[in-house]
Parts: structure tokens; sequence; C-alpha cells
């Protein structure tokens, strides 16, 4: 039988068959990529303690720089069922993750490593299109994606590979939630080491260029552990910061050297330097592969100086706090102060900029 395409209220009522006689919504068994960066775990953590039957697909050779083989993933995963796949081949999803069985829901925290283009096109869109078909095949009815809100405004590789991917998600006839959070607390936390020995903390321009929402592992998992659950967050895109009122920068390194007991010292790198670096390591990317990756990441770096991780208003054409909603309970200084106190700075990968 060929297959149709169900709009949108259709795939509403659809969700509802998941509901128990209670009216409660019922055990799932959802399938997890990315499950061993730090949100996929809290995220795979958080659907077991809703009751859900978690499956986490995973490759061979995980976490930064390929350190954890099964055993260790089997260990970080407690609670879930662990298998290898290689996401990006059909035949793999097929046959070692979906394997003929049932699975009601795909959450994917999946995401390039680094960004670079090659990276971007690779896995935020070609392996997620890959796993988005063996979904629909294995008759997946529910998908929930972890993106970004930085590709409100597109203008980097993995931004467009993630809102390309996206298109093709609303369009595949599976319900979706699509969330987009803020700043991640371990993206913000590259400077707690360097305040610690005394040094100045690094600001782009006076600080107070961009802003945004930070929210924490454990919040952004509860919250994307909940769009299997919530009505209201059914074949929508949803931006999503942690709690409290955006920060800047400046006003993160004011709250650590208060949680040090010193006075505040910055340093300013004058956002021009990043346009020199841009535009040499762009010109001499025209005879180096390897330059115009290292340039793509200097614009990402660039991107990040100057633009908040808020919701884009298109009207105003600017970033409008009130409208970034906000979940969850552990703020970003509450992180700094656990941190400050012992508690472990979560591995960042190819992810730091400082």
């Amino acid at each position: 039988m060929p297959e149709l395409r169900s709009t949108r209220a259709d795939r509403s009522l659809v969700a509802l068959d998941a509901l128990d006689a209670t009216g409660a919504k019922a055990c799932q068994r959802v399938c997890v990529f990315g499950a061993t960066g730090t949100i996929g775990r809290a995220t795979a953590a958080a659907l077991v303690r809703r009751g859900h039957d978690v499956v986490c697909f995973v490759r061979e050779r995980s976490g930064v720089g390929g350190s954890l083989g099964q055993t260790e993933t089997s260990q970080l995963l407690e609670g879930t069922t662990v298998r290898v796949v290689d996401p990006t081949d059909p035949l793999s999803l097929s046959r070692d993750g979906f394997a003929g069985e049932r699975f009601d829901a795909v959450v994917s925290c999946m995401a390039s490593r680094t960004g670079a283009p090659k990276d971007a096109w690779a896995i935020d869109h070609c392996a997620h299109l890959t796993i988005l078909d063996a979904a629909r095949q294995a008759g997946v009815r529910h998908f929930v994606l972890l993106s970004a809100i930085c590709v409100q405004k597109p203008r980097l590789a993995f931004q467009q590979a993630k809102l390309a991917f996206e298109g093709a998600l609303i369009g595949s006839g599976l319900n979706y939630s699509i969330v987009r959070p803020t700043a991640f607390f371990k993206s913000l936390s590259g400077q707690i080491e360097r305040v610690r020995r005394g040094q100045p903390f690094l600001v782009f321009g006076n600080g107070s260029l961009t802003a945004c929402k930070p929210i924490s592992d454990d919040d952004l998992a509860d919250y994307i552990a909940g769009c299997l659950q919530e009505e209201s967050r059914l074949n929508r895109i949803l931006p999503i910061g942690g709690p409290g009122e955006p920060i800047t920068p400046r006003q993160q390194g004011e709250a650590l050297f208060a949680l040090l007991g010193r006075p505040p010292k910055f340093r300013s790198v004058p956002v021009a330097l990043l346009d020199v670096i841009v535009g040499g390591l762009g010109a001499l990317g025209r005879i180096s592969p390897s330059l115009a990756e290292k340039a793509e990441l200097a614009r990402i770096g660039r991107y990040y100086a100057t633009e908040s991780m808020l919701v884009w208003d298109p009207q105003t054409c600017r970033y409008d706090a009130a409208a970034t909603p906000s979940t969850g309970t552990e703020t970003l200084f509450d992180f700094y102060r656990s941190v400050l106190a012992g508690a472990p700075v979560p591995e960042r990968g190819d992810h730091a900029v400082f």
C-alpha cells in the first residue's frame, strides 16, 4: 500500500493513541541517538525516570575522541539497552538498530562534533535523513529533535544543515517536536579555571553585546523527555531556555568573581580582531582545505561573540528575551557555585572557545 502523508490534525489524533485507559501517557519504547554526549546521557536518564523503555543506538567507539567502548557506554547509560549502530548506514540502522521491532519514538541529541561544513552536512543533515527514513520504515510515530536556537539566523554551515533537516522532518508525515535550546552550561564553563587562577575574564567588546538564558543538562533533558507526553509540544518548533532573566558575558564574569570573593577583572577582545582572523583564514582557505575549515570555525566564534541566544523577532529585527520561554530550576550561577565547590566541569570536547 502506498504511504500517505498525514495532515497536522491527523498526526495529533495519532498521538492520542499513546494514552492509556486513565488518560495518562503510557510507557513508550524510545530509541535515542547521541546518547553518549552530555545532553544525550541526561535525556536517556530522564526518559528512564519517566518509565519509558529506552534503547540507545551508539557507535562502536563513542564519546570525545572515541574514548568510550561498548562496556563503558553501557555503564554510562544505566537503565537502558545499548545497541552498536552506525547512524550513517541504512543497513546498520535497520539490521542492528530497529531490527524489525516496534518503537514508538526517536529522540535525537546527535550533532556534528565541530560544526565544520563537511561534518555538519554529514551528521546534522545526511545522517539524520537516513535515521528519519529508517524510523518511518520501522513504524515510528514521533521524532523528537534536539536542534539549536541559532538556526533562526542561518549564516553558518552547521545552521544551514540543521535547518534543512528540520524542514525534512516537518514534511515527513511523522509527529515531530523540534527543541531549540539556548546556551548550555558546559558552553559557558570554559573560563572558570582561568578566573580561579587569577586571570581576567575574557569578553568580546564590552561584554554586553549578547545575552542568553542558559539551560542545564538535566533541565533540558527533562524538557526533551516531556515532549513525548505533552500535547502542547507536538508538531511544534520549541525554543527553550533556563530559568531567570537573560545574562550577558559580563554578568557571567561578575558572578564568577563574586563567588570567589574577588574584584572583577576583565580583558576585552575586539570583534574587529575576529573579523581580521576570519578574513585572513578565508583567503588562505581558498588554497588549503584545512585552513578553510579553520576559517569556518573562526566564523562560528564570531557568530557567538555577536549574536544572542534568544528568540529572534523578524518584525523588529531584534532578539526578544520576553518571547524566549524558560524551564527548569537550575541557574548558571548555581552551576558555577557547584563547580567551584568541587563538582566536575563537563567535557566540552570540540566545542571549546576559550
